[in-house]
């Protein structure tokens, strides 16, 4: 009987989980078993396996193989079991040496002629391997991914054959250095957009504080415009949000060349998009576009026209930070902190207050439509703006607004400002931070909890108010919050439908 081990990763969010790879070869009638709770993907790796072996020259010998993924009670998926079984067994059939493969972690799925396809996950099972003081053994075209996770040694390999013969001593595999940063897809200009100050401004706020922006407007406005506009405003991901980011990425297998990424997110889904492809879900539990968005930007387009469920399903993400999609068998947490930022026409038409296009059914067709977003949605929103269309004159003959560059530069300040406040283990920004200890001047206080009683604004609304005014304030470089930071943020409140001011 012969025995051999090497260790692989299951995931659980972006988890790496160990899983250890047991193979044992012993007398019997031919078989190859894979047991240890093993999905499709991972039961039709022995197939795959076989055939890889084949086009090596090799065979599996006639005895019985039983592969054992520990531990036996968690589910394992994927197609990056491929790897760790095959080098399993040969280590088992003595063709690689069983003392070193034991050193190692592996993942990667087989083609039959024996090279190595890119697999999920990467980032994550090379961080979880430095950890453990492992070495990672993954395909060529993602060993810049695992590099980045530092101190560790990394065999990218093409092919299964060049990895038997790095083992056996008669060819080297270069470790491979990080793959780089991800390039900026060229984020459009602010500058393009002529006029709506008021609205501009609003982006401004939005992107020094994190908040979460409704823009509502007919059709051809420029909310999209706008939306499309506010990433260039964002300023880097920290090292820490950058390698958080990625290994969502790198999880979803979206992780292109095995770039870090350092620009904010910006994900738009379509309204079609169901709660599991907004929150995360699906037979694999992968992540959602709120995931996917983490430290960056979530655009919801045409908001009423999203399934209720699937906004009702933002509410707990939007206020934790994460998300977690249950299942009978596990739990699996991911990180969703994201900015909200959503567009919406006034009613269905489009044009409800345009005297000269308005239907006959206002103003109840627009309230109708606007009920299609629940209170508790529109509570976790800080700031809603009315975008109106810009005239054609205006157009032509309104000069150039200012340039992304400069509007970041102030947005920049702000958020060094929050930095400093917070230090490097509180709130990232102000629509994080808790808004009953920001520091403001009397009249300020007074005035917020006026406007609070008269608007009748929930303790969340109350606070979400607060955290503008300190974002308002910050963007003026104030050291406190003033009473007219707290005036413009109350403007920016959307007021319930059918609410009495």
């Amino acid at each position: 009987m012969s025995l051999a081990r090497i260790r692989s990763f299951a995931f659980s969010g972006i988890e790496a989980v160990p899983v250890e790879v047991q193979v044992q070869i012993s007398p019997g009638l031919p078989a190859f078993l894979v047991v240890g709770l093993p999905d499709k993907a991972v039961g039709e790796a022995r197939e795959r396996v076989r055939a890889a072996l084949t086009a090596m020259g090799l065979a599996l010998p006639p005895r019985r193989v039983l592969i054992n993924l520990a531990p036996a009670d968690l589910l394992k998926e994927g197609s990056h079991f491929d790897l760790p079984i095959a080098l399993g067994v040969l280590a088992a059939m003595e063709v690689l040496p069983r003392e070193e493969i034991v050193g190692y972690a592996a993942l990667g799925e087989l083609s039959l002629d024996g090279s190595l396809n890119p697999v999920a996950g990467v980032l994550p099972a090379a961080i979880g391997a430095s950890t453990r003081e492992l070495g990672l053994i993954c395909p060529a075209g993602q060993g810049g991914e695992a590099a980045w996770a530092g101190q560790i040694e990394v065999l990218a390999a093409p092919d299964l054959l060049s990895l038997i013969n790095h083992f056996r001593g008669t060819q080297v595999l270069s470790p491979p250095l990080p793959a780089g940063v991800a390039s900026d897809e060229g984020v459009p200009d602010l500058a393009d957009v002529k006029g709506m100050e008021t609205a501009k401004r609003g982006v401004e706020i939005a992107a020094a504080g994190g908040h979460n922006l409704l823009l509502i407007g007919p059709p051809g406005s420029g909310k999209s415009m706008l939306a499309g506009r506010l990433p260039g405003l964002l300023p880097d991901l920290t090292p820490f949000q950058a390698l958080e980011v990625s290994m969502i990425h790198s999880v979803a297998g979206m992780l292109e060349g095995g770039r870090l990424v350092m620009r904010p997110p910006f994900r738009e889904p379509h309204h079609s998009a169901s709660q599991a492809a907004l929150t995360g879900g699906g037979q694999r539990a992968r992540p959602g576009e709120v995931s996917l968005a983490h430290r960056g930007v979530l655009f919801l387009d045409e908001l009423p026209e999203f399934p209720k469920p699937a906004l009702e399903a933002l509410r707990q993400p939007m206020e934790a930070g994460r998300t977690t999609v249950a299942r009978a068998a596990a739990h699996v947490t991911y990180p969703a902190r994201f900015q909200l930022v959503a567009a919406m026409n006034p009613c269905r038409c489009g044009y409800l207050g345009d005297a000269a296009r308005e239907c006959g059914r206002a103003p109840r067709c627009g309230e109708d439509y606007r009920n299609r977003i629940s209170g508790p949605i529109l509570d976790r929103i800080d700031l809603t703006m009315e975008v109106q269309p810009t005239s054609p004159a205006e157009l032509s003959r309104a000069p150039a607004g200012e340039a992304s560059g400069i509007v970041a530069e102030r947005v920049d300040r702000a958020r060094a400002a929050q930095r400093a406040r917070y230090g490097d283990k509180g709130p990232a920004t102000n629509a994080e931070a808790d808004g009953l200890a920001l520091d403001m001047s009397s009249e300020a206080r007074s005035l917020a909890e006026q406007a609070a009683e008269k608007l009748r604004l929930s303790p969340r609304g109350h606070t979400r108010v607060l955290r503008v005014a300190r974002t308002i304030a910050d963007l003026s470089g104030a050291e406190e919050i003033r009473r007219q930071d707290v005036a413009e943020a109350l403007g920016f409140r959307h007021r319930m439908p059918g609410r009495k001011i």
